[in-house]
């Protein structure tokens, strides 16, 4: 079974021009509507496509999936069933969707099915049990070492080495909208002896992308380079908010905690790795040569396009960032491979982010750390305003779409805003 949709497809439902959400993609998540419990669903154009629905009308085969598949909190229940069956389904919704096919567009109650995405609610779509947080992009890496370490020895000795991350928290990992709190914590001043509390000065988002992962091997195995997308489902983007101040003072020796933990936010629409299979590309020639397990064959990078945008209260946004996904130096599959190498076993709806990426020149930098240096140089905003950080009642909104042949991939946007400390 081809788990691709033909570049020549097209669909009987209105899609707007420049839509995230075409035919060929079919992003999977959570949504509910009033008075009904949350449900599975693909997004096309303005629609969603209730999944449950569907299936009680006869349009999903009742031998491969049954309705709690569907009528379920998060996708974990679906996703659990595998890579074939969730392509099969996805392939499945694109037959129903296809200009020439009458099945789902002749139902009478169709507007029971395809919904309009302005009345629905989106949710996380997927329940996290572990989190893990990547430090893959050169160029964000050599930045941070510039600033902080020895301009001349930018990255550790690792770092060319092993894809580093770390174990985060899943428990403040929350969908767009959501607003999120200015974190408290420790710091320690520049010029102080002792570290005073209170709110974080310098908050920080992190432009990230995110893959969540199918049921993986027994404890003890590993997966390799050239098995890693069997066992990833797809990607969302990931705002990894990051309180610069508190991270300073408690990062040695055990890394970032209270800096992290206080929140992560997500788009709501998982976008396949079927979906983003026509948009790989080659990444950077990895010097010196990897270990056997990290390496790979064929092309592991993706070009999808990300921007950052800040919109102060009452002001329009201004967008302050435009990167790709693209110039991470760690790929994705390399990340999983390294995750599992010692035989960590993976479960579905586990998430492993990016860490923050950004590209060679100023305007590609992934986080307000980067883009003001350290604070050295303020973004100027639309309204005339300046940012050297993230203020209290500004929203950051990060968009990502891949487009190549006219075709677009879209992953929709994730808007968080940012409140005064409690």
């Amino acid at each position: 079974m081809s788990n691709t949709i033909g570049p020549d497809t097209k669909t009987w439902v209105e899609v707007p021009t420049n839509s995230d959400f075409t035919i060929h993609n079919l992003p999977f998540g959570i949504f509910s509507q009033s008075g009904k419990s949350k449900r599975a669903g693909i997004a096309i154009g303005n629609k969603v496509v209730d999944l449950a629905a569907l299936y009680d009308a006869g349009l999903i085969d009742k031998n491969a999936y049954k309705k709690e598949h569907f009528e379920c909190e998060v996708l974990n229940p679906f996703m659990k069933l595998g890579k074939q069956a969730t392509s099969k389904l996805r392939i499945r919704i694109a037959e129903l969707l296809e200009s020439t096919n009458s099945e789902l567009r002749s139902l009478p109650n169709i507007s029971d099915i395809l919904i309009d995405q302005s009345a629905v609610t989106m949710h996380l779509p997927v329940s996290v049990g572990d989190y893990t947080d990547f430090y893959s992009s050169e160029d964000h890496a050599r930045n941070v070492g510039t600033m902080f370490r020895d301009p001349n020895n930018a990255l550790l000795p690792n770092w060319k080495h092993i894809p580093v991350g770390y174990h985060g928290r899943s428990s403040s990992i929350v969908i767009s909208g959501t607003p999120i709190h200015r974190p408290k914590g420790q710091q320690k001043p520049k010029d102080a002896d002792q570290p005073v509390f209170g709110p974080c000065k310098l908050l920080d988002f992190e432009l990230e992308m995110a893959f969540v992962t199918f049921d993986g091997k027994p404890m003890g195995q590993s997966i390799s380079t050239a098995e890693a997308e069997d066992y990833i489902f797809g990607m969302v983007i990931f705002n990894d908010w990051s309180a610069r101040d508190i991270q300073t003072w408690e990062y040695v020796p055990l890394g970032p905690f209270l800096a992290k933990n206080f929140a992560s936010s997500i788009s709501p629409w998982i976008v396949t790795m079927d979906a983003l299979s026509e948009y790989k590309v080659a990444g950077a020639k990895q010097e010196p040569k990897v270990f056997p397990y990290l390496d790979y064959d064929g092309d592991k990078n993706i070009d999808i396009n990300l921007e950052v945008a800040i919109e102060p209260e009452g002001s329009a946004e201004t967008v302050v960032s435009r990167s790709n996904y693209r110039y991470m130096y760690w790929n994705y599959a390399q990340q999983l491979a390294h995750h599992t190498i010692n035989g960590c076993p993976i479960k579905a709806g586990d998430m492993m982010a990016s860490g923050t990426i950004s590209g060679p020149e100023p305007s590609s930098y992934g986080s307000m750390l980067e883009l003001s240096w350290r604070g050295t140089k303020p973004i100027k905003m639309n309204d005339g305003s300046e940012r050297k950080f993230i203020q209290d009642n500004d929203t950051v909104i990060m968009r990502a779409f891949a487009e190549k042949n006219g075709i677009r991939i879209g992953f929709g946007e994730v808007r968080s805003k940012l409140l005064p400390a409690l």
